[in-house]
């Protein structure tokens, strides 16, 4: 199947909104945050619904858990999901949790251990699997690769889709001072499945991606910048914790849409707009 238009993740806090909206083209929900059943707001909202795991833990050196592979995969057929998800990064070590995604080192021994995780993840699920860049405040001091030869090198050897997240390609950028035009088209994007992007803000001089912030306008403009050429990926934004108003959000989405040539998914008919 493929994903087209602008999508939205589905959280809780939010689903009034999305159910408002003028609907959304797909919804992408937490693998974790799935038990036995398919939230009511969310089967009403009738669109494709991906799913995407934040705890797989795929750049660790210990092999994935098989039981986090299977609750992945349970939770891709029971949400009809055409595609699932996780990060390139690491979140335990030892049985010891970060609590946070963690980049590992781009070294030729850690796409070794990827490629095992992310294969053997790739086989216990009944979709398409796709990995996502993600934000770092951090380099290792023994990487070996950029990350567009560390990206490239997973996906080719892995078969597997990219999530491209471009609000992190921004961030990563900033934080080591690179240009993120140039970086974003050093990544494999002849196989993008979707893209992400999502807000943050600066603190002692360090990007944060956090989810929470609106996105800034360098990031919009690096989202126009890439659609520019006639690319048209299916664009998602990511919201979680600090939720805005209504009107905020779909402020959000309408400029989100606006810098991606995309149809807007808000209903000016359904909500009070100055």
């Amino acid at each position: 199947m493929t994903l087209h238009g602008l999508g939205i993740g589905w959280r809780p806090e939010i689903s009034g909104i999305i159910a408002q909206l003028n609907k959304p083209t797909f919804c992408e929900v937490i693998a974790e945050s799935i038990g036995d059943s398919v939230p009511p707001q969310l089967a009403a909202l009738g669109v494709p619904v991906i799913t995407h795991g934040i705890s797989l833990s795929l750049g660790g050196a210990e092999p994935v858990q098989q039981s986090r592979i299977d609750h992945m995969a349970r939770t891709a057929t029971l949400l009809g999901s055409p595609l699932a998800s996780e990060h390139i990064a690491f979140v335990r070590a030892g049985g010891l949790e970060a609590g946070h995604l963690l980049p590992v080192p781009r070294t030729y021994e850690s796409i070794d251990a990827l490629v095992r995780n992310i294969t053997r993840t790739r086989d216990g699920l009944p979709v398409p699997f796709a990995v996502e860049n993600i934000a770092a405040l951090f380099d290792w001091p023994d990487d070996e690769l950029t990350e567009g030869e560390f990206l490239a090198e997973i996906i080719e050897r892995t078969g597997v889709l990219l999530v491209l997240d471009i609000a992190n390609v921004y961030a990563n950028a900033l934080n080591r001072r690179l240009d993120p035009w140039t970086e974003l088209n050093r990544l494999p994007l002849d196989r993008i499945a979707y893209c992400h992007i999502a807000g943050g803000s600066i603190h002692d001089g360090m990007y944060h991606d956090t989810h929470t912030d609106p996105i800034p306008e360098p990031v919009l403009e690096l989202l126009t910048r890439f659609t520019a050429g006639g690319r048209r990926p299916a664009i998602m934004l990511e919201r979680d914790g600090n939720y805005p108003p209504a009107l905020e959000l779909l402020d959000e989405l309408d400029a989100i849409a606006d810098a991606a040539g995309l149809d807007r998914i808000t209903a000016d008919t359904v909500w009070s707009r100055p």
